[in-house]
């Protein structure tokens, strides 16, 4: 795994244990999966506005937004970027439109 997102897993899982009133991520945690969610949500769209009307250095910024809080709701339900980085390994060599028709069975 890349070495920025393992170092970044292992803060967030540290953050578990930090206190809300020094650290974004512990209040966040804190907060719990419905703010995390919102975040998340936030994040996404604003990658969207960016990707539409606005350079690649926002569009690069707001995408890095985004990963993080995705991390962040990874690490609060347990996960991390290992199995985000195996799946799409396993992913590797299938078209997209088959491996959409494959999730129909699971």
């Amino acid at each position: 795994m890349d070495t920025v997102l393992a170092d970044l897993a292992r803060v967030l899982e540290q953050r578990k244990q930090g206190d809300p009133e020094t650290s974004y991520v512990a209040r966040l945690y804190n907060k719990g999966l419905p703010a995390i969610l919102k975040k998340v949500g936030e994040e996404a769209t604003e990658v969207v506005i960016a990707g539409q009307s606005e350079g690649d250095d926002a569009l690069v910024r707001e995408v890095a937004d985004l990963w993080f809080h995705t991390l962040v709701l990874l690490a609060y339900r347990g996960l991390g970027p290992g199995e985000v980085l195996a799946e799409l390994e396993r992913r590797g060599g299938i078209s997209g439109i088959e491996e959409k028709n494959g999730r129909a069975g699971r």
